[in-house]
């Protein structure tokens, strides 16, 4: 792993979700920009000590002298975003699999050089789109691919949060410091943090192909460099509208993600908040409320569930089932077979990358007199 040390946000989530399935053992580590809290973190975690590093290079370098029985098998990435690319670039090159949390990288450049870079090693890459890890989302999905709601027309997404709501940057929080910091976090703010979530959920949902975007990006607390409030207007190939709304300075609310799909023969309703329920709304009957575990669900849906219907499973063992996604390819790939599609499911570096171009389209957009910019 490479960052996600003290204090850090998420690091500890993926840990969680890497270690649900006993699938996976962390055991090399350079888990923070600062050299002394790297390695504290790593005795926090019990890393051996010639395999907690100070910094990332010491930590690749390290691998690379190893007999390849030894090296690790994949290395995740859970740092600021850009720390993304070098590190991502250059484990890939040096042949390892990789993870990586989003927006991928800063640049379309940088995001085309690591999918040149992953098709050129023949390396797994996944991106921790996790809400696409949800058993009700791969339902919803699904359905949607099986027509079960008809040709979709419209689709809604909405992901509003309100911790942003303060100008917390000011206050030395380290979560809004770097986020609200164009070096760090890139050319968005709440866009790229959440936005691209967004985007992956219609993606990934879908299978929707942008045709044009407008876009309203706003920075609402005063003083912010980058943009905090997002709305935009969605044009798919197929025809089909939509609307994203991404803001993290909806006071009051938590992680309120929500997503709804819309087609000739129904509705599809899911929300983050309330993850075990997606509501169905066919044209041609009631609602119909389904729930995660039951016995009726599409494949996939009841592959990503691990306990029996009625008991809680959320944020964790989604992350979990994007993991499981990425060990299940990299196995087959150690064992020389095909992957199982429905086990090896997860995001891939061609998903981060498109999720970097809808950054980049959305901000050119939001700088446009002319709004409306092409994909």
């Amino acid at each position: 792993m490479v960052g996600g040390g003290r204090d850090a946000f998420i690091g500890a989530v993926h840990r969680h979700a890497i270690a649900l399935d006993g699938q996976c053992e962390l055991v090399a580590g350079a888990l923070s920009s600062s050299a002394d809290k790297a390695r504290a973190s790593g005795r926090d975690l019990f890393l051996a000590d010639d395999r907690n590093h100070g910094d990332w290079q010491a930590l690749l370098a390290d691998e690379l002298k190893r007999p390849a029985h030894e090296r690790v098998d994949f290395v995740a990435i859970v740092t600021p975003n850009h720390v993304h690319f070098p590190v991502a670039q250059a484990f890939v090159e040096a042949g390892f699999h990789v993870v990586c949390d989003k927006p991928l990288v800063h640049t379309r450049a940088e995001a085309d050089a690591l999918v040149a870079a992953v098709a050129a090693q023949g390396t797994v890459f996944g991106v921790t789109y996790n809400y696409s890890g949800y058993p009700m989302v791969r339902q919803a999905r699904a359905m949607v691919r099986a027509g079960e709601i008809g040709e979709v027309r419209k689709v809604i997404v909405e992901y509003s949060q309100g911790w942003l709501a303060a100008p917390l940057e000011a206050s030395g929080n380290k979560q809004a410091g770097w986020r609200t910091d164009p070096a760090k976090s890139g050319a968005a703010g709440a866009i790229g943090d959440i936005g691209t979530h967004a985007e992956n959920l219609i993606a990934t949902v879908t299978g929707l192909q942008i045709e044009r975007l407008c876009a309203d990006l706003g920075a609402l607390v005063p003083g912010r460099a980058l943009d905090d409030d997002a709305n935009v207007l969605l044009r798919f190939s197929s025809g089909a509208r939509g609307v994203l709304v991404a803001s993290q300075i909806n006071t009051g609310l938590e992680n309120d993600l929500r997503l709804r799909v819309t087609g000739t023969q129904g509705t599809l309703d899911w929300r983050q908040e309330h993850p075990s329920e997606l509501l169905h709304f066919p044209a041609d009957g009631p609602k119909r409320v389904l729930t995660r575990g039951a016995p009726w669900l599409h494949e996939s849906a009841r592959r990503a569930s691990r306990l029996p219907s009625g008991h809680p499973e959320g944020f964790i063992e989604a992350f979990a089932n994007v993991y499981a996604g990425v060990v299940a390819d990299i196995r087959a790939r150690l064992g020389g077979v095909p992957p199982d599609p429905l086990a090896a499911d997860y995001p891939r570096v061609e998903d981060g990358a498109r999720g970097v171009r809808f950054i980049e389209r959305t901000v050119a957009s939001a700088a446009s007199a002319a709004k409306w910019t092409d994909w």
